[in-house]
């Protein structure tokens, strides 16, 4: 599992495509549906109707994966920071009960009002 706890930051890029459709759509369950997919140097994010799927790629070829679900049903809050002018960076802070703060910071273009909009749908 992925250490939320070490204060690291996900510096995430929109792929603006499924890229790894084949490693992750077997997890999905039924009625799940891709949203985004964001991606860092090695590691990547995909955001679903239901929740988002951390997955860390492991070893020299990459072959290992760590797959990490954070449910949107069981974010205590969250936070969003949308980017500005000067400032294209935006965060996304989700708040979980014995993990405490998951942050993620996409760089460039993202759908983060989106990504907003679906989990308040699991919260409110």
């Amino acid at each position: 599992m992925i250490d939320f706890k070490n204060g690291s930051v996900f510096k995430l890029k929109r792929t603006g495509k499924f890229n790894n459709e084949k490693v992750i759509a077997p997890l999905f369950v039924p009625g799940e549906i891709f949203i985004g997919e964001y991606q860092a140097i090695r590691d990547y994010i995909i955001f679903t109707n239901k929740r988002a799927i951390a997955v860390n790629v492991q070893g020299v070829t990459g072959k290992k994966k760590d797959f990490t679900t954070l449910p949107y049903s069981k974010i205590q809050l969250f936070s969003v920071e949308t980017a500005g002018i000067l400032d294209l960076d935006s965060e996304l802070d989700l708040y979980y009960s014995g993990i405490g703060l998951v942050k993620f910071e996409f760089t460039g273009e993202s759908d983060i009002v989106n990504i907003a909009r679906i989990i308040g749908e699991y919260l409110l």
